[in-house]
């Protein structure tokens, strides 16, 4: 067996390790059966997708989703976007805030910042939730939605910070100092040379933290007290003992071609820019 076919057979069986679940989860999400299952096929059926916007009547006249909250399923979600909106500014500005700092300050403290800064993304989801929870409460806080954007943007704000640097990198830093000898403030060479090139990190980094915010579990469960997200509400309907409902097949089904549908069409935009 030569080394190219070795390689091939690797990467056949990682791509198999890696799509095979999700290739499963969709084809479950339009069989019959509850909980999924592939073996046991029992019709195609598109209900699991419309459980969000089926009639009462119906609803109640199905065995499966009449046992389901689909209200407290949509509240969920729309806690999430609320996390979510208030997540994605606030990690924006810290990210900014501590990129700018550190690539803008040079100091022998530099590499402990770094760290500094950079920890709450290694630290356990458990630990900063929990941290938030306890933080909060001894200043007579009750754990919510306000905890569970507390506790996100602790770690949230490190990932546009890490994008926003390596941006801030490649900007020749004579640009700046040549407004600033022309008699700019800092706040109009900061306005009108550095946010500008920032602008595509910027967007990049903001879709980075609303997807982290979004499906976060480990920090959220343990910072909502008696809310709700949509990462939460999804990983109790996976607890259930008699196994899970096929309309978290369906979500997920529907947030990979969302996915798959957001790339493509960056990927066409780009390609159509490089031909112009």
């Amino acid at each position: 067996m030569t080394a190219q076919r070795l390689l091939n057979l690797y990467t056949g069986a990682f791509l198999l390790f890696m799509f095979g679940p999700l290739i499963l989860m969709i084809i479950t999400s339009v069989n019959d059966a509850s909980p999924p299952s592939v073996t046991n096929w029992q019709g195609l059926t598109g209900k699991w997708y419309s459980f969000f916007w089926t009639d009462e009547t119906r609803l109640r006249a199905d065995p499966v989703l009449r046992s389901l909250d689909r209200d407290r399923f949509v509240g969920c979600f729309g806690n999430s976007l609320r996390v979510a909106a208030a997540v994605v500014p606030l990690s924006l500005l810290l990210g900014l805030a501590g990129a700018v700092f550190l690539t803008r300050w040079r100091s022998r403290a530099n590499s402990l910042l770094w760290w500094v800064l950079l920890s709450p993304m290694l630290a356990p989801g458990i630990v900063l939730g929990l941290s938030a929870l306890v933080f909060w409460g001894r200043l007579g806080i009750n754990a919510g939605l306000f905890t569970i954007i507390m506790a996100q943007v602790t770690f949230v704000a490190g990932y546009p910070m890490l994008i926003l640097m390596a941006r801030l990198q490649r900007q020749p830093v004579e640009l700046e100092e040549a407004a600033l000898d022309l008699g700019a403030t800092p706040l109009r060479v900061f306005t009108r040379i550095t946010l500008p090139f920032l602008l595509p990190a910027l967007a990049s980094a903001a879709v980075i933290s609303f997807l982290a915010s979004m499906e976060n579990y480990n920090t959220t469960m343990f910072a909502k007290g008696g809310s709700c997200t949509f990462a939460t509400e999804i990983g109790a309907m996976g607890r259930n003992p008699n196994g899970h409902p096929p309309v978290i097949n369906a979500v997920g089904t529907v947030i990979i071609l969302l996915t798959v549908s957001a790339t493509l069409a960056h990927t066409f935009l780009l390609r159509k820019e490089a031909r112009d």
